[in-house]
């Protein structure tokens, strides 16, 4: 596989820019699952009662930001999938909060959780890695901008570098 390039500002709204400005220089697949390995060693300390634990009272809870963590992963992946099979319809928004509600993950353990998340980015990595350097370059709209597929996995590692960060600061 040809090394992804970061992509150009031009390549999604300005609303990802400090998501893909966080992701160091590097092999962006590479970066993705040490990342992984990471916040799993990271996460897997948390005892779970801890897990329940808000730093303010309107704030989620770390098992509900490890299931947003899940939620925008699937989600971007799902996009980079759509627009790298050429599909021309757009694809919708989504409404974090909602998404949370929805979710109910404070009636998972965190164990479950991380399970979960280890799957996932085994998923993405592995659908990842079959994209063509062709496929990479394609796009679509998404909550009406419109992205390159390289884009995705740049918001989905710098996204979760900015949660991790908001844990360790606010939760750990």
């Amino acid at each position: 596989m040809v090394p992804l390039v970061r992509p150009a500002p031009t390549e999604y709204t300005p609303y990802y820019a400090s998501y893909v400005e966080k992701v160091p220089v590097g092999d962006i697949l590479h970066i993705l699952a040490q990342q992984g390995n990471q916040t799993l060693a990271l996460l897997s300390k948390v005892a779970e009662e801890r897990a329940e634990h808000r730093y303010a009272p309107d704030k989620w809870s770390l098992k509900e930001v490890v299931g947003h963590l899940l939620d925008t992963e699937r989600l971007f992946t799902f996009r980079a999938l759509w627009f790298a099979r050429q599909d021309p319809s757009p694809q919708p928004g989504m409404d974090q909060d909602d998404w949370i509600t929805a979710g109910r993950f404070h009636q998972r353990s965190l164990a479950d959780l991380l399970s979960e998340y280890r799957t996932v980015r085994t998923a993405s990595l592995a659908l990842f890695r079959g994209f063509t350097p062709r496929m990479w370059l394609r796009r679509g709209v998404a909550n009406n901008v419109e992205f390159t597929v390289r884009t995705f996995p740049f918001i989905i590692a710098g996204h979760e570098r900015h949660h991790v960060q908001v844990l360790q600061e606010k939760y750990l």
